[in-house]
């Protein structure tokens, strides 16, 4: 199929409304579905410290409750640390001589948020498990084992949900698609949004280089706000160094992109003994997600070119609008919190 410019509107449209369809009212702050964290270690047999994080989502503290499972005891006294973007709490369990396998431990709250639960354990035996608590399932079971592909699905399946509820990173993805022209063009923009956040998602997660995230967000923000002009440009049939190098922009400010979407793994770490398969998963499930939106747009626009719809002329201008609007409320939202914690 031949690729025609994104001259209409009725696919950004239809592409707005199924995104806010996925997000409920009132949830189209950027980064809303940070995951909470547990972490289990096994210091001693049948002895296991606990590390639960809950992330602070505009301020406001994630209402999910940690539940130990029967059998197992709280020892000593449990540590609590108020951070600017996240509630910790240090605890110590004892499981007694049957340890923890088989045995679940419950969110309680999760099933009212959108919000997932990334869990590790870790056994004096070596083993190390990564498990996944959802909305629709918030627990999570001890298993005995876990396989490479266990951790391999796991990880790209939070790569998916994280690219599906990062409502930035797609507004961003679509006002670059409003202002490319030709298959050939979209290919390498596309490719070197890609390969940029790639980048950056590997360095900032392995602890090579990982700037302030108050910032990098802003910076998410800002760099939608700055593809809003360009969008009216494309419109009015003006050029610019943006419109005729969409790779090179979508390249320079993928590199932000890919800071923003470590956030998952720098809350959570990866596990030390499947660090290259968790990274790469977690990647590749971010690229599914995102070819997935890419191509539900291309099919949204395919069925309103064949309705053969008339937009009156003010309509040309509504895209820019609404990304420039949305950019800089997030910008606004993002200096706010950022000065806050100062």
């Amino acid at each position: 199929m031949k690729w025609v410019p994104w001259r209409g509107n009725g696919c950004f449209v239809l592409a707005f409304l199924t995104l806010v369809n996925f997000l409920p009212i009132g949830q189209l702050d950027a980064h809303e579905s940070r995951p909470a964290y547990l972490e289990v270690k096994e210091t001693s047999p049948g002895q296991f410290s606990v590390l639960w994080r809950t992330p602070v989502l505009s301020g406001n503290q994630l209402l999910v409750s940690l539940k130990l499972p029967e059998g197992v005891e709280e020892t000593g006294t449990k540590i609590v640390q108020e951070l600017s973007d996240s509630r910790v709490e240090r605890r110590w369990i004892n499981a007694g001589p049957d340890g923890l396998t088989g045995k679940q431990f419950e969110f309680a709250g999760l099933q009212f948020t959108i919000t997932d639960v990334l869990t590790r354990f870790e056994f004096l035996d070596g083993r190390e498990l990564t498990l996944i608590a959802r909305p629709s399932h918030p627990y999570v079971t001890v298993e005995g084992s876990q396989s490479s592909l266990q951790v391999a699905l796991a990880y790209t399946l939070e790569g998916v949900r994280h690219i599906g509820f990062g409502f930035d990173h797609l507004v961003f993805v679509l006002a670059l698609l409003l202002i490319v022209k030709g298959g050939w063009t979209l290919l390498k923009t596309v490719t070197a949004f890609t390969l940029a956040h790639s980048i950056t998602l590997a360095l900032a997660t392995l602890g090579i280089f990982q700037p302030a995230r108050p910032p990098i967000e802003v910076a998410i923000s800002l760099s939608i706000l700055f593809l809003a002009p360009e969008i009216l440009r494309q419109r009015r049939g003006e050029t610019s160094f943006t419109l005729r190098h969409p790779w090179v922009i979508a390249f320079a400010f993928g590199l932000l992109h890919g800071f923003g979407f470590s956030s998952v793994l720098i809350d959570a770490g990866l596990p030390r003994s499947e660090i290259p398969v968790a990274l790469l998963s977690f990647n590749i499930g971010v690229e599914i997600g995102q070819l997935a939106f890419i191509a539900l747009l291309v099919l949204a626009w395919t069925m309103v070119r064949k309705l053969k719809l008339s937009w009156p002329q003010w309509s040309l201008q509504l895209p820019a609008y609404i990304v420039g609007t949305l950019g800089a409320f997030w910008a606004v939202r993002g200096f706010t919190l950022m000065f806050r914690g100062f």
